[in-house]
């Protein structure tokens, strides 16, 4: 099994270039935050703008459009149940992001169809939270997009019935090849499985047990992916460094809240990128 380590992203980080825009970084939509689960979302969204993403709309329910402009300026809204809109933006994204705080109901389930009969061969769908549960549970088109899912243990275990004394890793990449998609499976040390390749995460702890966590996760993934040169890359450096950043945190926090690690972002992204970084001025 391969280890992600502060090296293996080194190299993988991408440097900005001179002369390059917004339009150069992604155009993220994420999908979900219901009436109830607003801030799902919002912090899915805040961790992709501070992941560098270029452009990120949010498709979640009108009664969030307020705490969204007033948490996060930079992120643009549309209505998740107008589904013309919704079709609309899924078709201009190079990536899209659903599940965060979606729900589970039948309006949740429609917006989910909506999005996977949408997307197309060209673009990235992650799927996590209540989109896994929906995925799993109910009968859903085939999404046409590269598909990452993001399960963590419990998830993982209904989705391929295995029992946690049965999840050994060369078992876990027979179910992954069967779902024709990227895994990123959420433990103390997260595996990655990815291109018939394992990847284990070399940072983490428990200070990181708190709500919203996950959110941030796919948020920093959905931010990072566009910007690098290959879709594992990516979703590689994401999941360290949304463990590195909590580990750092944790030298004087008993508990690391997501917002706080969303703020550390752009930081540490500095930091690793430091000996590659081009001189602008």
């Amino acid at each position: 099994m391969n280890k992600i380590t502060k090296e293996t992203v080194k190299t993988f980080m991408p440097t900005r270039e001179r002369n390059s825009y917004k339009g150069s970084y992604g155009r993220v939509l994420f999908v979900g935050g219901n009436e109830n689960m607003g801030g799902a979302i919002i912090l899915a969204a805040s961790a992709a703008v501070y992941s560098g993403a270029g452009l990120v709309t949010v498709a979640t329910h009108p009664s969030n459009k307020s705490a969204l402009h007033a948490r996060l300026p930079e992120a643009m809204f549309v209505p998740m149940n107008d589904p013309e809109q919704l079709r609309d933006y899924v078709s201009s994204m190079e990536m899209i992001v659903i599940g965060p705080g979606l729900g589970r109901d039948d309006k949740s389930l429609t917006i989910l169809h909506t999005v996977y009969e949408t997307v197309k061969s060209h673009q990235i769908l992650l799927v996590d939270g209540d989109g896994i549960y929906l995925h799993m549970n109910e009968v859903v088109p085939e999404p046409k997009a590269t598909l990452i899912l993001t399960p963590h243990l419990g998830e993982w275990r209904t989705l391929t019935n295995l029992s946690p004394d049965e999840q050994f890793v060369e078992v876990n990449q027979e179910y992954v090849k069967d779902l024709k998609a990227i895994v990123v499976l959420k433990k103390a040390h997260t595996e990655v499985y990815c291109d018939d390749e394992v990847w284990e995460n070399t940072t983490g702890n428990p200070s990181m047990a708190t709500g919203g966590m996950g959110d941030t996760l796919a948020g920093m993934i959905g931010g990072f992916v566009p910007q690098f040169n290959t879709i594992k890359e990516g979703v590689l450096s994401a999941v360290y460094l949304h463990s590195y950043i909590a580990d750092e945190l944790s030298s004087t926090h008993y508990v690391t809240l997501p917002t706080k690690i969303i703020e550390q972002i752009p930081k540490t992204m500095k930091e690793i990128t430091k000996d590659k970084q081009r001189k602008w001025l």
